[in-house]
């Protein structure tokens, strides 16, 4: 690539690290605008358990991606795929640099490397393996992953069904390992991606989860959850700070032991994601706090790449 080619600069990292602070310092440098690749933060009515950012953060700098869908709707990492693609060939007609930003790693994954259009699964086996969950619970769909494809069990969310339950349909249906069938080589973009991944040390990082999750709560988050409840056993309210609510709300836990079930699954989703993302070896690790060792970065790799 040369000099002239635009870049899609990709900050990641583990949840409350601090990458919508980061994204936004990055934009207002560049004059850029944001892309979310936070799969939680594409739906309208999710906003305190999401921890979107604050209307005054979108208000200073233009953001896409965030709440477009409602929660009874259908998405997925291909379509992701394809949306943010068609943004970014928009965005670069403006500007040299967009900066996407997220902690899933899937989606972001389907941006800078491309994602297979899968196979659809029979709706009868797909209508089996929602019944086995229903009747066995999430174990019984680990346990059978594990069994069918132990690699991608080793990096898939094991606490989102949906996840394991694709990827079991994909197995079943074509009789090979799903992370067989993703794709190995990655696509060509007519631009450039710098992976950021912003890390701290792990007691810092799970102080500040803890603090989020009392901001959140501070903050209308059972209010929330309350509204939501309804609505809880759609796809999209498989979500942590929601789902151990809703577990209250069903008499299941006290109001303290739901929220400290919220940090501990967050602290765990953030290990998780963590264990995923120092896989890729593209990433360049920061702290989150290095903004000026961070644009050096991004403009000596410009030069280099």
């Amino acid at each position: 690539m040369t000099d002239a080619s635009p870049s899609l600069i990709a900050i990641t990292g583990p949840t409350a690290v601090g990458k919508t602070h980061l994204a936004i310092q990055l934009a207002e440098i560049y004059s850029s605008e944001i892309i979310s690749c936070d799969s939680r933060q594409f739906y309208k009515e999710l906003n305190i358990g999401v921890a979107k950012p604050s209307l005054q953060e979108l208000e200073a700098i233009h953001h896409h991606m965030i709440g477009f869908l409602t929660i009874s709707d259908s998405y997925n990492a291909f379509r992701f795929e394809a949306d943010v693609i068609n943004l970014c060939n928009k965005l670069f007609q403006s500007n040299s640099k967009v900066i996407m930003v997220g902690g899933s790693g899937l989606y972001m994954h389907a941006v800078t490397h491309g994602i297979d259009d899968l196979p659809d699964p029979d709706p009868l086996l797909r209508q089996q393996l929602k019944m086995k969950l229903l009747t066995e619970g999430v174990d019984a769909l680990r346990l059978e992953l594990k069994r069918l494809d132990p690699i991608f069990f080793a990096e898939v969310d094991q606490d989102n069904p949906k996840r394991l339950l694709r990827a079991l349909e994909v197995c079943l249906t074509t009789g090979i390992p799903y992370s067989s069938l993703r794709r190995g080589e990655p696509v060509q973009r007519p631009f450039r991606t710098i992976k950021i991944g912003l890390s701290m040390d792990r007691e810092t990082l799970y102080r500040k989860i803890n603090r989020r999750v009392d901001l959140m709560m501070e903050s209308g988050l059972l209010d929330e959850a309350k509204s939501l409840y309804p609505f809880k056993d759609l796809n999209a309210m498989n979500t942590m700070g929601y789902k151990e609510l809703f577990a209250f709300l069903e008499g299941k836990y006290s109001l303290e032991e739901a929220v400290e079930k919220i940090k501990t699954n967050t602290r765990r989703y953030a290990k998780r994601q963590l264990t995923w993302l120092k896989k890729d070896p593209e990433i360049r690790w920061f702290d989150p706090n290095e903004v000026k060792a961070i644009q050096g970065y991004v403009e000596s790799y410009e030069v280099m790449v």
